[in-house]
């Protein structure tokens, strides 16, 4: 296996075999693709022509370096073309009997020095090794798609395989000028370990009514910043293969929540796989196409829209952060704001860094230093709540502890005047409980705003069981005034995002914990293979490890399933008082200030 790997051959032409054909010829190697079908090799051929074509024109390679690069991949229909190839990719559908029958007819084919590297990202690379002539030059080599755009390359082994054939292989990725992850063999590796469970919790939330798809994806791409919201994902992946990658993870795990949402097998019974069929979770102009087109659950209009009640003046009560983030955004948006803390000196602060921040933008051009002055002056400095007295909509930011909200509703509940609606900003807490506090829960909802507020789009809209329609009219309307974009979820822990979230970061800790893989290496495969700007590592750290904690303990206590249960590691960390940047440990150790 100590030979360069200068041919190789890519068994295999659909949308996968052709990207990874495409990123092997441009780096300098001889491609063979082999495909049954004529029509593949024929589509193959004609992606690469189209994305070199693309190249040329935009100047990164000249036209004889095109020529070059499609005289290096060449076609066939019969797998004996693989014989000169010094290592074989598949990447035929993900069915293992599929699988073994290519290895077994390799084992004749190729030489013995070959390395054999299957594409897939469910099935056990051990078992294949083990069902093959020649087990130690088995191995996992899992690209991304699209292959020429993603970096990251997970490299899989099994207990039977032969170090030298993991080194040539890292050595190959490398030269592609890919990311390489080395992992152990287990159903989704890290990347798709980690983002499948979270793809099937989002099918499931859609399942159970709970929240509309188009509110699902908007909340995890404006709330998270992922690409992608997980059910465009999965139409884009495929619901077959989801499916059947949670099928082996479940296997494996025996994690509830890898246990494929009912919804998935309905609509692959169905024939509704996603992109490639043109109807999945969403519907599309075509087979394959990429454009959505309404159908019968595309919202004609914005649900609430129309029927609230007037909103002039706005109260925000706490100091912290996200409360002058608050009282920014409604300032800037041309409400009077009246900023109400613990003390009047504690609101000065809070106002002041409000100042602060405008005058940031005012540094960076975004505003006016005029614009700076009048949202200050939109702003009201207070040290009690009786401030809110006259306010339409109070909102509170303050401790995420539900007695210290309690006492404040019961407060506003006195305080603020017949038909104010009242907004809690909590994150995880019961919104009706808030609400029972008061003698007008009707008028009780959730404003849940992301941090920080000035930058963050999103506003997850909370409406309990006895929250009016006027009230959830009136907050879907001052949200879209304040550009802010509304999602509806229903009072439930962790509403859409940090329930969809904080699972995925839990299972990312289980993995180091499991000794499975490192921070490095999951922090990596998730930011190179899935698109997310944090990974689950850096994000945990910049939340803080308590925060964290006590958000997978609400998740826990209200869903009863055993694959919540926070990790073990994530306690520890917290018992250790090493939670995240602000302590300077968490996950990593940081330079303090």
């Amino acid at each position: 296996m100590d030979v360069p790997l200068n041919t190789v051959a890519v068994v295999g032409l659909g949308t996968m075999g052709t990207g990874i054909a495409e990123v092997l010829a441009r780096a300098g190697r001889e491609v063979i693709g082999i495909d049954i079908s004529e029509r593949a090799g024929r589509q193959a051929v004609a992606a690469l022509e189209a994305s070199t074509a693309r190249a040329v024109a935009r100047e990164r390679i000249t036209p004889q370096e095109r020529g070059d690069i499609l005289a290096r991949f060449r076609t066939f229909t019969d797998l004996q073309a693989a014989a000169e190839a010094e290592l074989v990719i598949e990447v035929v559908p993900e069915s293992y009997e599929l699988k073994q029958q290519v290895f077994h007819a390799l084992d004749s084919i190729v030489a013995p020095t070959a390395i054999l590297a299957t594409g897939t990202n469910a099935l056990s690379v051990t078992r294949l090794a083990a069902d093959s002539a020649h087990p130690e030059r088995v191995i996992g080599l899992h690209f991304f798609n699209p292959a020429p755009a993603m970096k990251l390359v997970e490299i899989v082994s099994s207990v039977l395989t032969a170090p030298p054939a993991v080194d040539a292989v890292t050595a190959l990725a490398l030269d592609l000028g890919k990311e390489p992850v080395a992992v152990g063999d287990r159903p989704g590796f890290v990347a798709d370990g980690l983002l499948f469970g979270y793809l099937n919790q989002a099918a499931a939330m859609y399942e159970s009514k709970y929240a509309s798809r188009e509110d699902i994806d908007a909340a995890m791409k404006l709330g998270c910043g992922l690409p992608m919201g997980p059910l465009e994902l999965l139409d884009l992946i495929g619901i077959d293969t989801a499916r059947t990658v949670l099928e082996a993870m479940y296997a494996s795990s025996q994690d509830r929540l890898h246990a494929p949402a009912p919804i998935l097998g309905q609509l692959t019974e169905a024939g509704l796989t996603g992109r490639k069929r043109g109807r999945g979770f969403y519907t599309y102009e075509g087979e394959g196409s990429s454009v959505v087109v309404a159908d019968a659950q595309t919202p004609g209009t914005i649900a609430g829209a129309g029927g609230g009640r007037e909103i002039r003046s706005v109260g925000v009560a706490g100091s912290g952060t996200m409360a002058s983030g608050i009282a920014e955004v409604f300032a800037k948006a041309g409400y009077h704001v009246v900023l109400a803390a613990r003390s009047l000196e504690k609101a000065e602060t809070a106002k002041s860094r409000i100042g602060k921040s405008l005058s940031r933008s005012v540094d960076k051009g975004r505003i006016t230093a005029e614009a700076r002055d009048e949202t200050l002056n939109r702003i009201t400095a207070a040290g009690a709540l009786e401030s809110f007295a006259e306010v339409d909509l109070a909102v509170e930011a303050v401790a995420e502890d539900l007695e210290v909200k309690q006492q404040l509703f019961a407060a506003l509940d006195k305080i603020c005047k017949p038909g104010a609606v009242l907004a809690t900003t909590t994150s995880s807490l019961p919104v009706v409980a808030c609400a029972r506090a008061t003698s007008r829960p009707q008028d009780v909802i959730g404003m849940h705003f992301f941090n920080p507020a000035p930058a963050m789009k999103l506003v997850e809209v909370v409406r309990t069981v006895l929250t009016s329609d006027e009230v959830h009219a009136t907050v879907r309307e001052v949200t879209a005034k304040i550009r802010k974009h509304p999602v509806d979820c229903g009072d439930r822990a962790g509403f859409i995002v940090n329930a969809l979230l904080f699972p995925y970061l839990n299972n990312a800790i289980k993995m180091v914990q499991e000794h499975y893989a490192t921070l490095d290496d999951i922090d990596a495969a998730m930011k190179l293979g899935g698109g997310y700007p944090m990974g689950p590592f850096e994000l945990l750290d910049v939340v803080g490890l308590d925060v964290s904690l006590a958000i997978e303990k609400v998740l826990h206590a209200e869903f009863r399933d055993p694959g919540l249960a926070p990790a073990p590691l994530l306690e520890h960390l917290v018992a250790a008082g090493c939670l995240g940047r602000k302590t300077g440990r968490g996950f990593r150790e940081y330079a303090r200030r």
